[in-house]
């Protein structure tokens, strides 16, 4: 690494990050490294397409109990119908 910097936090951003450490068992600094190269941008091209939808999958319910079985019967069903 060739730069260093020096943050002040606030008291409770500063136990938030403590605890995240813990939890995630990784160094203060890697964590804080990592929220930067988010905010800046600077890993989407490193990050598979998934990855960034990743809390989304499986999240959202259809209704349908055999959609992933029978998925192209309902994808044809849906573009006979106009749906």
């Amino acid at each position: 690494m060739s730069t260093q910097i020096t943050v002040r936090l606030p008291d409770d951003l500063g136990r938030t990050l403590k605890t995240a450490s813990r939890q995630l068992q990784r160094r203060p600094s890697e964590i804080v490294r990592h929220a930067l190269q988010e905010f800046l941008g600077t890993t989407a091209g490193r990050r598979r397409p998934a990855d960034r939808v990743r809390l989304l999958i499986g999240s959202l319910e259809s209704g349908i109990p055999d959609l992933a079985t029978k998925h192209r019967a309902y994808v044809l069903a849906s573009l006979k119908h106009g749906r």
